[in-house]
């Protein structure tokens, strides 16, 4: 039985991203008026002048370094005051549900692992990514922590990418697919044809079977699984193209003063397609398979992302998404030992 979620602040990573502090003082006090308790983690100095321009007052954690986007990830094992390593360290001493960091990809995850550590059975943890569909959302994950990956792995991020549809979309039984080049079970290279009767094989997820590329925007699926360098190249390809037809739209608009006219009508409709297009929705994608609550962040993130990022947190750790996960790990640790 899942006790319920203590209310624990989100640690937020104020110092880390290409628009910190502002972006995160910003974005942190409209998350607490809503009623989301964040703390902040890095310079005092810098956050007080920060929050002392906006007329607000949020908790700080001190922080006396920061990762910076050009250096590598492995500096945080060297860097133990650097924020994001203070903001994980501040969930694994359990003063924070779960902590959020818009600054390097890569020392978020390392910290995340070195800090947090995995939970049991989970060989990789994964970047899941919020992709909108025809259908609504569906989960696309690993999106870039692992370009290569094992047939068990992805029976893994299949189990975990489960739990996490039923929680951030509410999807009662989030159905499957494995990405392919095909259809049919027989179809993809070694690594897919090796996962197929390993995710048809696993209690607990409804495996649709194999969905190709075009399946993953029609919604064909709910949850979709792939190995991280697959994965992460779909992600920047829908993206890429997303900004691409806007911009033809947009040129299309201007092209003539009919074109003009029409454009004034369509503008409604064309936001809210912008708006369920925009990354800045979730704010930040969870990292699956830590144990705690994780999420990474575009390094150009905006207020609004952050505001977002913080809700999404608050709201996973409250809806107790890495103890379900757990579980369901050690169900499919069981269920691996028996076909052995």
């Amino acid at each position: 039985m899942l006790r319920p979620m203590p209310e624990l602040p989100v640690a937020l990573d104020a110092m880390g991203g290409d628009r910190m502090p502002d972006a995160a003082v910003d974005g942190a006090a409209q998350a607490h008026a809503e009623g989301v308790p964040v703390v902040l983690v890095g310079d005092p100095d810098v956050l007080a002048a920060a929050m002392n321009e906006r007329g607000v007052d949020l908790p700080v954690v001190p922080a006396g370094d920061v990762i910076g986007m050009n250096e590598h990830a492995s500096e945080i094992r060297r860097r133990n005051d650097a924020s994001v390593v203070v903001a994980a360290r501040e969930v694994r001493e359990e003063r924070a549900s779960g902590f959020v960091s818009m600054g390097h990809s890569g020392a978020t995850m390392a910290a995340a692992l070195l800090v947090l550590g995995r939970l049991k059975g989970v060989e990789r943890p994964a970047i899941v990514a919020n992709v909108p569909t025809q259908k609504g959302d569906a989960a696309l994950l690993d999106v870039g922590a692992n370009a290569d990956v094992r047939p068990r792995m992805l029976r893994q991020f299949a189990v975990m990418g489960a739990h996490y549809a039923r929680i951030a979309f509410g999807t009662e039984d989030p159905s499957v697919g494995l990405l392919s080049i095909g259809e049919e079970p027989g179809k993809g290279n070694e690594l897919v044809r090796a996962a197929h009767p390993l995710l048809a094989a696993t209690p607990g997820i409804r495996f649709h079977g194999n969905v190709e590329g075009r399946d993953v925007l029609a919604g064909t699926t709910d949850v979709i699984v792939t190995d991280g360098f697959t994965g992460n190249v779909v992600l920047k390809l829908a993206e890429g193209e997303a900004k691409i037809l806007f911009g033809w739209i947009r040129e299309a608009v201007g092209s003539s003063l009919r074109a003009r006219l029409g454009g004034l009508l369509l503008k409604p409709a064309l936001r809210k397609v912008a708006e369920r297009l925009d990354p800045s929705t979730y704010g930040a994608q969870p990292l699956l398979g830590v144990g705690a609550p994780a999420f990474i962040g575009h390094g150009s993130s905006d207020a609004r992302a952050v505001r977002n990022a913080l809700r999404f947190a608050h709201r996973t750790a409250q809806e107790r998404l890495v103890p379900r996960i757990a579980e369901a790990m050690t169900d499919l640790a069981e269920v691996v030992a028996a076909e052995e």
